[in-house]
């Protein structure tokens, strides 16, 4: 079961749209960080203890396959399911994320019920 769930995005508006979306499926809490640097940066200093990760791939100065990197080469954040949350949906995107070890690979949906039913999908991928 997920308690805590850490959105990586650079964009404010992604970030609220998936925090309204959330708050119709799940009472989790809902942490999101524009920063990929300081995301990365708390995670390692555990500042910030997620039970999921949601991360976007394209962001200025760290994008997220760096991010998803460096999380799972960190063997205390290597267990925490990264789920890739992309406007990219090449082949070789997700080809790649998914051998860095991300759990799934999503493109955000273009419209609000599909990303709530995206988001269900994404609660319920590991609460089997």
């Amino acid at each position: 079961m997920y308690y805590n769930l850490l959105q990586i995005d650079d964009d404010p508006d992604d970030c609220e749209l998936f925090s309204d979306a959330l708050k119709q499926v799940s009472e989790i809490n809902y942490t999101c960080m524009h920063n990929p640097v300081e995301a990365v940066k708390q995670l390692v200093e555990q500042k910030i203890t997620p039970d999921i990760i949601i991360l976007d791939m394209n962001m200025p100065v760290m994008d997220g396959m760096l991010v998803l990197q460096k999380i799972k080469n960190k063997k205390k954040l290597a267990s925490i399911p990264v789920i890739i949350f992309s406007t990219s949906e090449l082949a070789p995107y997700k080809e790649n994320a998914m051998q860095l070890g991300a759990l799934a690979y999503f493109a955000k949906p273009t419209c609000f019920s599909a990303l709530v039913a995206l988001i269900k999908t994404i609660l319920n991928k590991n609460n089997c």
